[in-house]
């Protein structure tokens, strides 16, 4: 017997039938949802390329159950732009060359974007790199990720800024 969820992805309200309890967010993803931004690494938590936001916290989704998420506001790396409009994270990747062959690449963007909505990234360099440890690059575009987030935080906090006032 099917179990039913409801989840908010990128903004819309889902109701999905489960036929097996023990799919992961990442299968029920890619597999069901016709969402491959995100992706399939090591398949065990390790390497953070399937990162994605739930309820506004990063998380793993291969190891994420997707029957525990009713509920759950769930955001990948399709939803971040807003129509032709990059997120922060999005643009300054590209700008300052914060991916090389882009497989871990989305990952690397919803764990920069969580770590910022988290308010640990900052401006120093060490603490950007600790906070995005649990994304691995294979391509060693790790100076430009850096970068990218130091820049993103700027612009989300000066975005934050011009929003209350």
């Amino acid at each position: 017997m099917p179990l039913s969820i409801r989840l908010t992805l990128n903004g819309t309200p889902r109701d999905i039938a489960l036929d097996d309890p023990r799919v992961t967010l990442l299968d029920l993803l890619r597999e069901r949802l016709a969402l491959p931004g995100t992706k399939k690494g090591c398949d065990r938590g390790q390497c953070g390329a399937c990162t994605v936001l739930v309820n506004g916290r990063r998380v793993n989704s291969c190891l994420a159950l997707a029957a525990t998420l009713d509920g759950a506001e769930v955001t990948t790396i399709e939803g971040l732009a807003q129509q032709d409009d990059l997120h922060p994270v999005q643009a300054a990747f590209i700008e300052n060359d914060g991916f090389q062959c882009g497989y871990c690449t989305p990952g690397q963007i919803m764990s920069a974007v969580g770590l910022i909505l988290e308010g640990e990234a900052g401006d120093d360099p060490e603490r950007i790199r600790e906070g995005m440890s649990g994304n691995l690059c294979r391509c060693a575009a790790y100076h430009g990720i850096t970068r990218a987030v130091q820049e993103a935080t700027r612009r989300m906090d000066n975005q934050r800024q011009g929003d209350a006032a």
